[in-house]
């Protein structure tokens, strides 16, 4: 919902008629205003006094019907008192007029108050009774009552009388000072043209011109009309700009004689997404090289930042699917060189590694050892248990063996229960003596970690064999440590033997 527009001379005109209204409200609280309320009160005192020196006078002839007679004249000629009566000290009513009763108010300690007056009469100087006399509120008590109230009505007119005799010359004075009216026609619209926003503010920050660009960057400056306002005040485009030193950007351009390139801002909207503005402050100079305002441009790059973001979007998803990509070769690359069973290497990521490391080894006179182990009487496993067991069985083993294997030892599924291990810079006695590790631990936990059945005695035979200078090729080590494995068949199963030979 837009609202109305206020023009400047309007704003002006109000503006002075509440610098009046204040003045007059600031006057009346030192005293300087006559106070009604006074005046009222004291004319009100004086009528009771009068009164009460009539009454102690008609109270000596004793006449209670004059005294009557007197009463309601004085009622008559007086709208502003609604009821009278004497009262004696000792409470009785001597005589009374008008409603009394209704309109009396008794106060305490005998006390009188703006509408409700009492005096003392007195009888050879002697306390005989009061004149009490009820007057009609001095204040209203109801809306229309306070809109005929004095005061009130005072003010209503200066209000609207002076508001529009201020309007009518400010109007008139205004002519030859609005900024808007030196402007020719023909240069406004061809500011209106301009895509990009344009304000042009005086050496005070107030506004003296807008394009139609810089009113459609948010719904309040479209609102109203900008000329003559503050750019400072205006909240929608401050609260999107860090406050440097020197103020905000055309505040520096002013003050330094600096233009002020490129500062971003991001103007929110009351409803959707804000808008990307690249703002620009060149001073404005004159003849003399004085500078006397600024000029604020603000290049709305929205669309664009949208198409960034939308590219860098697509970025983002390209980099997520290479990812992806990446992984899933690396999964390809595992299924490729990895046992699928046990996660070993098989056999030919295992010999393609070997190669490398047989050369390496060779040609830097470095130890390489072999070990090749077998699980003993594997066949009664998957006879008796069957091949899921079986498999069980293998699983444990290779857990084992992991374990017990640093990060740069190769290990691979040789055969369906034959494993070859390879250990780089070993020498013979260490490796020896991994081999019997690994045979104990598999001898005391294989059985016990193939949890779905119990009681299941697994043990590993071991051969072990070292690189030889001789040697052209590493199947030849794989050969002797083979070699050595049967050597441990042979001779009773669930040992390590060296390669002799």
């Amino acid at each position: 919902m837009n609202l109305p527009r206020i023009s400047p001379v309007a704003r002006l005109s109000l503006g002075l008629t509440s610098l009046v209204v204040s003045l007059l409200l600031i006057l009346d609280v030192v005293g300087l205003v006559p106070d009604h309320l006074k005046m009222v009160r004291e004319v009100r005192n004086r009528t009771s006094e009068a009164l009460a020196i009539q009454t102690a006078a008609l109270l000596q002839t004793g006449d209670t019907t004059a005294l009557g007679r007197a009463f309601e004249e004085i009622r008559a000629r007086n709208p502003d008192i609604l009821s009278l009566a004497i009262r004696r000290d000792d409470g009785q009513v001597y005589v009374a007029v008008g409603e009394h009763v209704r309109h009396w108010i008794a106060q305490e300690e005998g006390r009188s108050t703006i509408d409700h007056i009492q005096v003392p009469v007195l009888a050879n100087r002697q306390p005989w009774g009061n004149v009490e006399i009820s007057f009609r509120p001095a204040l209203p008590s109801t809306f229309i009552g306070w809109l005929r109230y004095p005061v009130v009505v005072l003010y209503l007119v200066l209000i609207v009388v002076g508001y529009s005799v201020l309007y009518l010359y400010m109007r008139r004075a205004l002519q030859y000072l609005d900024p808007t009216t030196v402007v020719p026609e023909r240069i406004r619209h061809a500011f209106d043209t301009l895509t990009d926003g344009i304000a042009i503010v005086d050496r005070e920050g107030r506004i003296m011109l807008a394009n139609k660009a810089f009113n459609d960057l948010h719904p309040d400056a479209a609102a109203k009309s900008l000329t003559g306002m503050k750019i400072n005040e205006q909240k929608w485009l401050c609260e999107c700009l860090d406050v440097e030193v020197g103020g905000f950007p055309w505040d520096r351009a002013i003050s330094a004689n600096q233009t002020q390139n490129g500062v971003i801002c991001n103007l929110r909207q009351p409803a959707g997404d804000p808008l990307n503005v690249i703002l620009h402050a060149s001073p404005v100079l004159d003849p003399k090289g004085l500078v006397r305002g600024c000029l604020v441009s603000f290049d709305n790059v929205t669309q664009v930042h949208r198409v960034n973001e939308a590219l860098r979007g697509t970025l983002a998803e390209l980099e997520v699917s290479r990812e992806r990509i990446s992984l899933q070769n690396k999964e390809l690359q595992q299924l490729a060189n990895r046992d699928p069973l046990t996660g070993c290497l098989n056999r030919r990521a295992f010999f393609s590694a070997l190669e490398e490391l047989f050369i390496s080894t060779s040609d830097e006179g470095k130890s390489l050892c072999c070990i090749m182990t077998d699980i003993d009487h594997f066949k009664r496993f998957n006879d008796r248990y069957g091949h899921t067991i079986g498999d069980e069985v293998i699983r444990a083993i290779v857990r084992i063996l992991q374990g017990g294997l640093r990060i740069d030892d190769l290990l691979c599924r040789y055969g369906g229960e034959e494993f070859c291990i390879i250990l780089p810079d070993t020498n013979v006695s260490q490796a020896m003596e991994i081999a019997s590790r690994l045979r104990a631990d598999v001898e005391n936990h294989a059985g016990t970690s193939v949890r779905t059945t119990g009681g299941l005695e697994i043990t590993s035979s071991f051969g072990v064999a070292w690189l030889a200078p001789e040697m052209r090729d590493p199947a030849e080590l794989i050969d002797r440590a083979d070699k050595a494995l049967y050597k441990s068949k042979e001779s009773g199963r669930n040992r390590v033997t060296l390669w002799q030979s």
